[in-house]
């Protein structure tokens, strides 16, 4: 990908619209399509890494209730020629084809590698990466599974959503969050996972999310990892320009 002079490649992450409660979520919501709107102005791409929704899931004809202001959003960003692409979270990882077929945004269930301006982005969400943790590993694999998705695809979606949201919220290990408290560099998995990567392949930067935590981490001599953090606590974003990769805070008071 060229970056055409002017132009800017916006990162966000961790939103969890829904959470706790639809009602509860929608200032959150209103804050980010103004984040929207300003990234729209010298936007080239928009990366979304993850947990935009607190629970997504796609049965065969019916999509989750609420969120159609964001989504009108992204469907007219997209109309207008913005590149968005869209990483599943732990939380929002049932996606089969909505966002392909009806907003025409690319979905990534894995690390991806994107090259802008002759620099290398490892880019992910982060959950499941690095090592420990090894309880979601072995539950992510049943949750990616086919027949576990069949499985759900049969209940009433009433009745999936309200399980689905309860063990969201109250079940850890299926949700893949930990406490959000910075570890210290040596301890983040997440840069531990980029240095490993580095002994086979050179990156120059490594974006994730995850952690909830707005993270600079130097990870090698020409690498650098970086968390996006949240949009609950932090309200924080990535932006890529001719100058070079940095962390913002939207509508810092």
């Amino acid at each position: 990908m060229t970056l055409p002079k002017g132009k800017k490649i916006y990162f966000s992450s961790d939103n969890h619209l829904g959470a706790p409660t639809m009602e509860e979520s929608r200032p959150r919501e209103r804050k980010f399509l103004r984040w929207l709107e300003m990234a729209r102005k010298d936007a080239q791409a928009i990366f979304l890494m993850g947990d935009l929704f607190d629970f997504w899931f796609e049965y065969k004809t019916v999509v989750p209730k609420g969120f159609v202001r964001t989504l009108g959003k992204l469907a007219e960003m997209r109309d207008e020629g913005i590149e968005i692409y869209f990483f599943v979270g732990n939380h929002d990882l049932w996606m089969n084809g909505y966002f392909q077929d009806e907003l025409g945004i690319p979905v990534y269930h894995d690390p991806e590698v994107f090259t802008i301006n002759d620099k290398k982005f490892f880019l992910g969400h982060g959950d499941g990466l690095g090592p420990g943790d090894m309880g979601y590993k072995r539950m992510k694999k049943v949750f990616r599974g086919k027949f576990f998705q069949w499985l759900f695809r049969w209940g009433h979606p009433d009745i999936g959503m309200k399980i689905a949201q309860y063990m969201s919220v109250k079940n850890k290990l299926i949700s893949g969050d930990d406490d959000h408290v910075f570890l210290g560099e040596d301890q983040e998995w997440l840069a531990t996972y980029a240095k490993r990567k580095l002994e086979k392949e050179h990156f120059d930067f490594f974006i994730f999310g995850h952690r909830h935590l707005p993270m600079t981490i130097q990870v090698g001599e020409r690498s650098t990892y970086y968390n996006l953090g949240d949009w609950i606590h932090h309200y924080t974003y990535g932006v890529y320009d001719e100058n070079g990769f940095e962390l913002k805070e939207f509508e810092k008071e």
